[in-house]
């Protein structure tokens, strides 16, 4: 008799519900964080950091699938610029959601997949195709729709130009992140998990005198000493949130091939929607026609641009993948580290 449920299409449903829930969760505990305590982005970052080190160290004691890197300097030196772009990125990401709402966030970023096709190209020394172009010029003109100054807006729901600058600056550092990464994995003996930690580490480390000079120590003082403030909100929100941060580092352990190409794109569909209803019924953030219709031409762009790598990356496809250009593909292990990477940037 055969099974009444495919075992493997449970893996692979239970995967995508995996990385679903946590970029949403990662979006709206961190929102509800900043909400709560808008002048401690970068304390709140820092301590999310270190709870991913933490838990990692814990997980090794556990099992040795996760292995801690021992400290090299030369291997430190050798990861400097990913660890840099990286907390650069997240500062900027943190920023962006702190100053803008919750479904609107995904339209500040929307500039995520043109970037990072640009900066693909330029290390790659290679030209995209016209409809890969088209992709990302849709993509574009979704951004642009979402931008645009609109009369159905309250004052108070018009993103600033400074959150703007926040959110192009995140999907630039995203895309620089995303082909530094590949070339960084050979300094990490080509394993996730001590990039990880070194990525969590060294971020951290270059993180925390910024929250010095930014005042932050001091400012969480007058905010625990001032009655009004609910600390409980923060405390748990990093729990949260550094909780499932680590849980997507260690993803990469599933034995599982994570997800076509194809599934991702209906899955990321679904997210998309599902992060604009939760943010309109949670945080009443205000949704026009304009920002309805920036957000579809966006997600429509991502997903002409999903398919079209599908196709390319066919076996039916007579013509060879072209690897080397592919970076959010997710047709090899290193391309989907990229999608979960993805997945794991909406924590900030």
């Amino acid at each position: 008799m055969a099974p009444l449920v495919d075992a493997n299409g449970l893996k692979v449903a239970g995967v995508v519900a995996f990385y679903m829930v946590s970029a949403l969760v990662m979006v709206f505990v961190n929102k509800a964080v900043l909400n709560n305590s808008p002048d401690l982005p970068l304390f709140f970052l820092l301590v999310q950091l270190l709870i991913a080190v933490i838990l990692l160290h814990i997980s090794a004691l556990f099992t040795k699938r996760i292995e801690i890197p021992t400290l090299d300097v030369k291997v430190a030196k050798s990861l400097v610029p990913v660890v840099s772009v990286n907390i650069i990125g997240l500062v900027f990401n943190t920023l962006c959601l702190r100053d803008v709402e919750a479904s609107f966030f995904q339209i500040a970023r929307g500039l995520v997949l043109p970037m990072t096709i640009a900066v693909s190209c330029a290390h790659t020394r290679t030209t995209p195709s016209q409809k890969v172009v088209g992709a990302a010029g849709i993509v574009t003109l979704g951004f642009m729709l979402g931008v645009a100054p609109s009369k159905d807006l309250p004052v108070s729901a018009i993103p600033s130009t400074l959150s703007l600058i926040y959110g192009v600056m995140s999907s630039v550092f995203i895309a620089i992140h995303a082909v530094l990464i590949k070339s960084s994995l050979p300094s990490c003996n080509n394993s996730t998990i001590q990039l990880a930690w070194w990525t969590n580490a060294g971020s951290a480390v270059i993180l925390l005198p910024f929250v010095f000079l930014h005042g932050e120590p001091w400012k969480l003082i007058d905010l625990y000493s001032n009655g009004a403030w609910d600390g409980r909100v923060f405390l748990y929100g990093s729990l949260v949130t550094g909780v499932f941060g680590f849980l997507l580092c260690v993803s990469g352990l599933l034995s599982i091939k994570v997800t076509s190409p194809i599934t991702h794109m209906f899955s990321s569909a679904a997210r998309s929607v599902l992060q604009t209803l939760i943010g309109v019924m949670a945080f009443k953030d205000i949704l026009t026609t304009n920002r309805a219709l920036s957000i579809g031409t966006i997600l429509c762009g991502t997903m002409f641009y999903t398919w079209l790598k599908s196709r390319e990356n066919s076996p039916a496809s007579q013509a060879p993948p072209r690897r080397n250009a592919d970076v959010e593909l997710g047709s090899t292990q290193e391309e989907r580290d990229g999608l979960k990477y993805d997945a794991s940037n909406e924590k900030h």
